[in-house]
């Protein structure tokens, strides 16, 4: 529980990903042993010299650059080597060969740095851009205020860590106070609107009484934040965002819903509902349209048990090779699970296998658990 799901991104990296990759990296010495046995078994006019060129050129992207030049050492000597058999070391043919073979090789040495070199800045790219992911969505606690919690992220294209899902938790005076949302856009203008959207809910957390104003403080500070940032573009245009309220001592949760997908409550006995609004709402940044449209929280029964889940449109968007879409309310109910990690970790497995691991958008899941009566954990006395 409590792990932030850069872990369970998606991505061909199986075993037999890895195996074909072994295969692949064996091909330069196949294709000399290759070139060898074709020019030993067949007349003196059929010559193996393209295979040996091809050994280098395969082996430079994917072998390191030892290997590399270590293939085009080989390859030179087996033409060197098939001459002196032939004893046609002096011949013209054999000269040109012996040059194509050496120059084919400087160029593979050519081609290993430059794509490792090009391996080497993409992995600090991915590196500061998981950094800048995790300085903005950091991993909540196991426990917040005797709720139990889990938060992941998972990413659609394996190695990829930047997207515009956000989620929050935060205990406050007013209880525990949760937001999952999606800002539009991708890539690091993204990342730095999630940063504001999650700014503003932090900030305003902690001092409105209500979720009604928690928003109202939001849609402020993102329009003051998009007006001062032209690359933000307003902030990205909207943020769809579905914020929460968990008093403590009482068991029932408030939400409010800004054109996000519907919670789901998860019950200890496999039933599921399903925390659709009484009315739509527009997402946060479309407060001029909104004026007219008051958006109301909601309550409900959040018993002892219970698990409430909340996600982005990665998951209901996430499709099969037929084209369906992943309904989560459908493939949840009637299962029950041990607490939100293991609600989180089956989700992920399953939606994967829905997609055949072929996922087109980013998701953020949010699952926060109240325990049993008998787990709870009792007050301390001042």
């Amino acid at each position: 529980m409590g792990q932030q799901g850069s872990g369970g991104r998606t991505g061909g990296t199986g075993a037999g990903s890895g195996t074909a990759r072994k295969v692949v990296r064996t091909l330069p010495v196949a294709l000399i042993a290759l070139g060898l046995a074709f020019d030993m078994l067949t007349p003196p006019s059929y010559t193996g010299s393209p295979l040996f060129s091809a050994a280098p050129l395969i082996a430079a992207p994917l072998a390191s650059l030892v290997a590399t030049v270590l293939t085009g050492v080989l390859a030179s000597l087996a033409v060197v080597l098939l001459h002196i058999l032939n004893s046609t070391t002096w011949k013209v043919e054999a000269l040109t060969e012996l040059v194509t073979v050496l120059t084919v090789s400087g160029l593979a040495v050519l081609i290993n740095r430059v794509v490792r070199r090009s391996g080497e800045q993409l992995a600090s790219a991915r590196g500061i851009a998981e950094a800048a992911q995790r300085a903005v969505l950091p991993t909540p606690a196991e426990r917040i205020a005797g709720l139990h919690v889990c938060a992941r992220y998972e990413a659609a294209q394996a190695d990829a860590f930047i997207g515009g899902d956000l989620y929050a938790v935060q205990d406050t005076p007013y209880g525990v106070r949760l937001a999952v949302g999606d800002v539009r856009g991708k890539g690091l203008g993204a990342v730095e609107a999630v940063a504001v959207v999650l700014g503003a809910f932090r900030e305003a957390a902690e001092t409105e009484p209500t979720l009604e104003g928690l928003a109202r403080r939001m849609e402020r500070s993102l329009a003051r934040e998009g007006d001062r940032r032209e690359g933000l573009d307003s902030v990205e245009g909207f943020t769809t965002c579905v914020l929460g309220e968990i008093p403590a001592g009482a068991e029932r949760l408030r939400l409010l819903n800004r054109g996000h997908p519907e919670p789901l409550l998860l019950h200890a006995d496999g039933h599921l509902a399903v925390l659709a609004p009484a009315e739509p709402a527009l997402p946060l940044g479309m407060g001029e349209l909104a004026e007219a449209w008051p958006v109301r929280a909601q309550e409900w029964a959040f018993p002892a048990g219970a698990t409430l889940l909340l996600y982005t449109d990665g998951l209901t968007e996430a499709r099969d090779a037929a084209g369906v879409f992943y309904d989560p309310a459908a493939r949840l109910s009637g299962r029950v699970f041990g607490g939100p990690g293991e609600l989180l970790g089956a989700l992920g497995s399953d939606v994967r296998r829905h997609t055949g691991g072929a996922a087109t958008d980013d998701m953020a899941l949010l699952a926060v658990g109240r325990p049993e009566r008998r787990d709870a954990v009792p007050a301390v006395a001042p």
